[in-house]
């Protein structure tokens, strides 16, 4: 039995692959199997090849596998574009209706199945894609009455008659496929998993729960690729808690309506990909320059304009750090994992009402749209604080108004709502003084600058530099951001394999930059190698800047559209080492 498995399943955008993948790897959760999901899509409704890709394991993973054992093909084009990642002996299951052919040089089995005429056999060729499930599921040997139950669930709504016939066609899709195949393959069967139930879920999802548990009641969004899901899954669960979500008619309304929210009290949130966060930029200088509280989400995709709307990049660390006219306080962070992805989410609005700043949390594609198994999260993990949310004031002097923008030891103000008591004050993005009046004063001017800018020095917030470095004297320390953990150590078991020593750090804690945790890290290297995807090595810039040792610092960068594989991590570490 083997320990892992790779399957993926290709065709035309819209032609049943996402539901396919969604039915196939629910009821491989209900096993207990760890699941890693990548997901290649067109930027275009329907038409355009697309792709998913699923690596099955019986222990935790947290990357895209390097090759394919499995293939599900639809059209041609998908046997063409991807069986270049089958492994000697992989399998392609294939429509027949096409003549599907391998390339040659190919080393594969393919099994022709008759998937859409079955399915039109059954009443509808939409059921093809059930049919395929069921070829794709009989090799591995695993328990049709598991699949059943996926289907049911997904087709429960639409009544008996039409949960029958999928479940029709998941059998003879099965049967099909063992016949030609003499039975379930030997070497595709899958070690027993551990049963134990698992959340299973995108980066985008983990977010959006994250929201709620920390107290969002309102997101104010434009819908945009790959932040679309974030949206989506709180339309559906804020109602639930007395929340909504508003559609504004672009992103800069979407930001300014959170600062607003946020100002009167309520939680608020938006979100959006790299030509949103462009357009938000001059509303979070007035987020910072008026102190409010702000969270944003920026799923990262393909730039510049358009760019690769459905692609993998982490490009825009620099807008986020410098991207606002003036100078503000801000916080960036960037989540490494789903669960990461919920909890930073908690801690996002905390930091953003604590410090009164706006907080950016910033993922990539493949976090915010791949699919992943996730251990049970802990609702009360993160505790809400609030911060100087001030609700009962002293009476003031008439005429006196309060000082939101007082100056403080902390250097952080106490912030009360509108309409409280005593709680009267002037806010505006012109520079004020203490009680929010516009102030065109040198004095006024450098202290209130001060004030701002120094409300976070010496912060560290939960977790801001992962630390996986085991070895004092290393031949290489892999630096790495964002979802490209899991492949960064996936990439050092080999290097490990080969007499290598490498450490790995993830840097969750963008800005403000932790210097000191990252330069005692470089200290313990001979050679630092900073995996990032894009092309002008802006995390390997923020390393030089504020922890130095820039003479042995290397880049490793991938701004193609897909994520980061572990062999291309391998190979390109053991060159540079």
């Amino acid at each position: 039995m083997i320990s892992q498995l790779s399957w993926k399943i290709g065709g035309q955008q819209g032609e049943g692959v996402e539901s396919t993948d969604r039915i196939f790897s629910t009821a491989l959760n209900r096993l207990g199997y760890y699941l890693y999901g990548y997901r290649h899509f067109s930027s275009r409704i329907k038409g355009g090849h697309t792709n998913n890709k699923i690596r099955i394991s019986t222990e935790p993973i947290r990357a895209v596998s390097d090759d394919l054992d499995i293939l599900v093909a639809f059209d041609q084009e998908s046997i063409d574009v991807n069986t270049h990642e089958l492994r000697a002996g992989g399998v392609v299951v294939a429509d027949a209706k096409f003549n599907p052919v391998l390339p040659d040089g190919v080393d594969g089995r393919l099994f022709a199945v008759p998937i859409t005429a079955i399915a039109e056999e059954l009443g509808t060729s939409l059921m093809k894609n059930m049919v395929a499930s069921g070829a794709s599921w009989a090799l591995l040997g695993l328990p049709l009455e598991v699949f059943n139950k996926a289907v049911e669930e997904e087709f429960g709504r639409k009544g008996p008659a039409i949960v029958e016939k999928n479940i029709e066609a998941v059998k003879r899709g099965a049967q099909y496929v063992l016949d030609l195949a003499g039975g379930p393959i030997d070497e595709f069967k899958l070690g027993e998993a551990d049963g134990k139930q698992k959340l299973f879920m995108i980066g985008n999802e983990a977010i959006g729960l994250g929201s709620i548990a920390a107290g969002c009641r309102l997101m104010s969004a434009y819908p945009i690729t790959p932040a679309s899901e974030i949206m989506e899954y709180l339309i559906k669960k804020l109602p639930q808690f007395g929340g909504t979500v508003v559609q504004t008619e672009d992103e800069i309304a979407a930001v300014t309506m959170a600062i607003g929210a946020n100002y009167a009290g309520v939680r608020t949130m938006t979100a959006s990909a790299g030509p949103g966060l462009s357009l938000m930029m001059e509303a979070i200088g007035l987020a910072g320059m008026t102190e409010t509280p702000l969270v944003i989400i920026d799923t990262q995709r393909g730039g510049p304009s358009t760019g690769l709307p459905t692609k993998q990049e982490q490009s825009d660390l620099n807008a986020m750090v410098y991207g606002t006219h003036g100078e503000i306080p801000k916080i960036v962070i960037a989540p490494a994992s789903i669960e990461d992805c919920f909890y930073d989410t908690i801690e996002a609005f905390n930091l953003a009402e604590q410090y009164q700043v706006p907080v950016i949390l910033m993922t990539d594609l493949q976090l915010s749209l791949g699919k992943q198994s996730c251990e049970p999260l802990d609702l009360n993990a993160v505790p809400i604080n609030r911060g100087k949310l001030v609700r009962e004031l002293p009476e003031l002097p008439q005429n006196e108004l309060f000082k939101r923008y007082e100056l403080t030891e902390d250097h952080i103000s106490p912030r009360v709502l509108p309409g409280d008591k005593y709680g009267l004050h002037h806010v505006t993005g012109v520079e004020h003084d203490e009680t929010g009046r516009p102030s065109e004063n040198a004095l006024n001017r450098k202290r209130m600058m001060d004030k701002r800018l120094s409300k976070l020095k010496g912060l560290t917030i939960r977790d801001a530099v992962r630390i996986d470095a085991p070895y004092e004297a290393a031949d290489a320390l892999i630096i790495g951001m964002g979802s490209t953990g899991g492949t960064i150590d996936e990439a050092r078991g080999r290097l490990a394999a080969d007499g290598l020593k490498a450490n790995h750090i993830t840097i969750r804690q963008i800005h403000p930059f932790p210097a000191e945790i990252v330069k005692a890290e470089l200290a313990k290297a001979n050679k630092v190698i900073v995996l990032e995807n894009n092309a002008t090595g802006q995390l390997a810039a923020q390393v030089k800047l504020y922890a130095g040792s820039a003479e042995k610092i290397e880049s490793v960068l991938k701004y193609d559209g897909n994520p980061f594989l572990p062999s291309e991590v391998y190979n390109a570490c053991k060159e540079l080492i």
